[in-house]
């Protein structure tokens, strides 16, 4: 059992922590914020703990530290925020075109391993020693991986491209 300045904390801590973190909650909106928060102000009160401990009402201590700790946070995201919003250039960006679309929908008829090899060696330009240290697999295994999967999308592509009305050959 603790005794001493731990001890008392540690009972301070359990008594008051719900209240904190109900109060720090309702100003944040967000579980994981007021948590986040409530425990920055616990740490201060613990870095003070000997004087702290000895004001009329610590617990009220602890919720003003959150509740400032609470407000500047929310104030820098809202400053983070006005700085993107006035800095953050639109990018147009043209919607995928038909081979994309259909390569995109194959993709996601082969089995997993198969499109991460794909995806890793050929649309992401990776050489297949990196795509097997990243899949944690020989390379022997990423090039079986990767011809299986180039054989199954040409099958999927090649039915795919039978359904278009004018026979247009598709990416493969």
């Amino acid at each position: 059992m603790r005794d001493g300045a731990e001890g008392d904390f540690a009972e301070f801590y359990s008594a008051t922590w719900p209240r904190t973190l109900a109060v720090v909650y309702a100003l944040t909106g967000d579980r994981g914020a007021a948590e986040e928060v409530a425990q920055e102000a616990y740490v201060k009160a613990w870095s003070q703990w000997t004087k702290v401990s000895r004001y009329d009402q610590p617990a009220a201590w602890v919720r003003q530290v959150a509740t400032r700790l609470a407000v500047s946070r929310w104030r820098r995201s809202k400053v983070a925020s006005a700085w993107f919003a006035r800095n953050r250039r639109e990018q147009v960006v043209d919607p995928p075109d038909e081979t994309s679309t259909a390569l995109v929908r194959a993709l996601q008829e082969i089995p997993e391993a198969q499109r991460r090899a794909i995806v890793l060696h050929h649309l992401a330009d990776l050489p297949l020693a990196e795509v097997a240290r990243i899949e944690h697999c020989p390379v022997g295994t990423v090039k079986a991986r990767l011809s299986r999967g180039r054989t199954a999308l040409a099958a999927l592509l090649t039915d795919q491209q039978a359904d278009e009305p004018n026979g247009a050959p598709t990416h493969v």
